[in-house]
């Protein structure tokens, strides 16, 4: 399939795959694809409140989310070939579930430590859930429909990051941080009802993977080896590493730097979120006269020349400058991560589920490694945060030049 193909759906679907698409698919896949930004942005406004209470500094709590992510990473790096043999339920119904139970051991955490712990176990189900509905799109969906697709995702999981600061910081006004983990443990036991009931099994029996362990590790030899896959993942990695930098350091940046209020710095972050919505609707709308590729590109200079702007008013000391420059590079995300997605997974549909498997491995590894570097940049300025952003923003922009051009 070439990219500027304008496939609608794959004709060998299912009848229970199609009995279960439309709104209320694209609504569950948008939700166990939200398990994300749900686990890493419901408890930033926490933060604070976090290193008295554990008493622990900004570097140990912001561990926390990179224990997540390199969770997130393995759980999809695991899940994703099991997918392609197993088909699609069960795998991410076992996910869902262990989710929910494992927030609840981060909410009895006593310490940082533990509490980091806890978070990688949480992050390994959460990425169950993650990969599986990457791969059910790519089931269904090919080219230009499977990035039209992606881009209406956006729309639902899109509500996470809006709402997870305000529903976090609503949570505090009435219990403590480990409410917060309460929370999510209800929605992730909630989420596995749904899965239960709603999910349709999109990967026939007829095309799953028969092979074992070798089958897969030769799967992964060959998407390695694939030039323009590996550099749509890396592309999509660093972009994810520089939406992390801004994740694991604007609670600080905000609060802590520019004295910010939680309720206000909440609103800046769903401000935001609805910035990545709205490109990430613009986005499967521009598909009809541009082809991803020219979309990627376009999205990841907006968002290079956006992160110089975050650079410039960190050293500046500029409140208006960061908070306008963040808009601007968080929203043209929108129009990378749909585009991206589909461009990588594009030639893999048979072992799409480790695909997307790989892919969201490397998004979360190298997206980890920010968390750690704006911790250890030290604290009382927005500089460290912005320098990771800028640097993320510039390595993604040379992966997709370098390793994506057309064969």
């Amino acid at each position: 399939m070439s990219q500027t193909a304008r496939t609608t759906a794959r004709p060998s679907v299912d009848g229970a795959a199609r009995r279960g698409g439309g709104a209320g698919l694209l609504v569950l896949l948008g939700t166990l694809t939200a398990l994300g930004p749900l686990s890493l942005d419901m408890y930033l406004p926490a933060f604070p409140a976090m290193t008295r209470d554990l008493h622990a500094d900004q570097a140990q709590i912001q561990l926390s989310l990179t224990t997540c992510l390199v969770g997130f990473a393995l759980g999809q790096l695991v899940t994703g070939p099991l997918s392609d043999r197993w088909g699609r339920r069960r795998p991410v119904l076992v996910g869902v579930t262990a989710y929910a139970l494992l927030a609840l051991a981060c909410a009895a955490a006593p310490t940082a430590p533990v509490l980091a712990a806890a978070r990688f176990v949480q992050g390994f189900a959460g990425g169950m859930g993650v990969v599986v509905a990457r791969a059910v799109v790519r089931d269904l969906y090919s080219g230009r429909a499977a990035a039209r697709y992606f881009s209406r995702l956006t729309l639902v999981f899109g509500v996470a990051p809006v709402a997870a600061p305000g529903v976090g910081s609503l949570v505090l006004r009435f219990g403590s941080w480990r409410s917060v983990f309460l929370t999510l443990a209800a929605i992730g036991l909630l989420l596995a009802v749904a899965v239960a009931l709603r999910l349709p099994e999109t990967l026939p029996a007829e095309r799953r993977s028969t092979g074992g362990l070798a089958a897969t590790a030769r799967t992964m030899r060959t998407l390695a080896a694939d030039r323009v896959y590996l550099g749509y993942a890396l592309t999509q990695g660093f972009a994810f590493a520089g939406l992390f930098a801004y994740i694991s350091g604007s609670s600080f940046v905000f609060q802590d730097v520019f004295g910010v209020s939680a309720a206000a710095f909440s609103l800046v972050f769903g401000l935001n979120a609805l910035a990545l919505v709205a490109t990430g609707q613009a986005n499967a709308r521009l598909l009809d006269r541009f082809s991803p590729r020219r979309m990627l590109l376009g999205a990841l200079l907006v968002g290079a020349m956006a992160a110089l702007g975050v650079l410039a008013g960190a050293l500046a000391g500029s409140l208006v400058l960061v908070a306008v420059a963040l808009l601007v590079f968080v929203g043209s995300l929108g129009m990378v991560t749909p585009n991206s997605t589909a461009l990588a997974l594009d030639s893999h549909a048979r072992h799409a589920g480790t695909a997307a498997a790989l892919m969201g491995g490397v998004q979360s590894v190298v997206g980890a490694l920010a968390a750690p570097v704006v911790g250890l940049g030290g604290e009382g300025s927005a500089v460290p945060m912005a320098a990771v952003l800028a640097t993320a923003a510039a390595l993604s922009l040379a992966a997709v030049h370098t390793l994506t051009r057309p064969r």
